[in-house]
């Protein structure tokens, strides 16, 4: 554990313990199954994150400035229900929301420890000091590991407000999504709270556009999982041999995207030993991002021992923010705290 320089009292950083990379082990299982697939959160490599990060300013691609002006319009009534002592935040990044909830918490008089949850080091420490330039009375105690694997390391006691925004459960199946945020709620005393971020589902048109900008954006991002692979594994994977594809899967709810082969080839992966074939047109899944109902999210909720406290949405195009909490008669490992 770790604390700041200069700031020895208001930021400590506590570096989890890594886990080993399952990098291999997801390869070697996606690209030879039928059809081919591979987990989405090999996007986020440094190159990945700032086409990401570009993505979101792109006219496109509304949940990014939908969810921050909702979240802008409802922080003061969050932090006046919840009145959390700590802020967790899971997948902190830059701390873009986090700011505004601060604000709000500071209007409100709420004095709460900001909790940042982000797997990069130097991304957590550079938002924290800019946090505690702007918040005076704020103190900050990162956590840098993966959520998935260390949620047993968030504070416990007191009033925890949890945030997990951007839509992100929309990435996991409906059972994954119950199951991490069944470890949540396990967790969860009287008054701790989950704000939890999804987007809705809406036209085919407008979803279309968001994942298949004018700029190729979100085709670059696409295919620089190819690149990771190359880098991690000795694969040879030729990126523009691969178009991107995305789109609706309107019984499944859920936009996906997809690598299409422009031809038939092989591809090597050096470090698994594994030849891979590709014929014409032939498609890898990278990536599900499923759209909600608020009777979808209050299903997912329920299925994760939750329950709806309260509903908020934006604006067209339509994204939704959500408060939940422990669902009565259910078990916690806080009981009674």
């Amino acid at each position: 554990m770790q604390q700041l320089e200069g700031a020895p009292d208001r930021l400590v950083v506590e570096v989890l313990p890594r886990r080993a990379s399952t990098l291999a082990h997801d390869v070697k299982v996606g690209l030879t199954a039928t059809p081919k697939w591979l987990p989405s959160k090999y996007f986020y490599d440094e190159a990945g994150s700032l086409l990401f990060d570009r993505i979101c300013e792109t006219e496109e691609y509304y949940p990014t400035r939908a969810e921050a002006g909702l979240l802008a319009a409802i922080a003061e009534e969050v932090m006046a229900r919840v009145r959390p002592t700590h802020l967790v935040e899971l997948g902190s990044g830059p701390a873009r929301k986090a700011r505004i909830l601060l604000r709000a918490a500071g209007l409100r008089g709420v004095r709460c420890v900001y909790v940042p949850f982000d797997v990069s080091d130097s991304m957590l420490r550079q938002s924290a000091r800019a946090l505690l330039r702007e918040f005076d009375w704020l103190r900050v105690h990162g956590l840098v590991g993966d959520y998935d694997f260390h949620l047993e390391k968030m504070p416990q006691g007191g009033r925890r407000l949890v945030a997990f925004l951007g839509g992100t459960i929309g990435n996991f199946t409906e059972e994954e999504g119950a199951s991490f945020l069944g470890r949540i709620a396990s967790t969860f005393g009287e008054d701790d709270r989950l704000l939890l971020g999804t987007d809705l589902l809406k036209s085919r048109a407008v979803l279309h556009r968001a994942y298949n900008d004018a700029q190729g954006l979100t085709a670059a991002f696409n295919r620089n999982i190819l690149r990771v692979l190359n880098r991690e594994l000795g694969a040879n994977f030729v990126p523009e041999r691969f178009a991107h594809l995305a789109f609706l899967h309107e019984r499944e709810a859920q936009i996906e995207m997809h690598l299409r082969a422009r031809e038939a080839h092989e591809v090597r992966i050096e470090h698994l030993g594994l030849r891979i074939p590709f014929e014409k047109g032939e498609t890898i899944r990278t990536e599900i991002s499923r759209k909600f109902t608020r009777e979808s999210v209050e299903r997912l909720l329920a299925m994760a021992g939750l329950e709806l406290e309260a509903w908020f949405v934006s604006p067209e195009p339509s994204f939704a923010l959500s408060v939940s909490r422990r669902a009565r008669g259910s078990r916690s490992s806080r009981m009674g705290a």
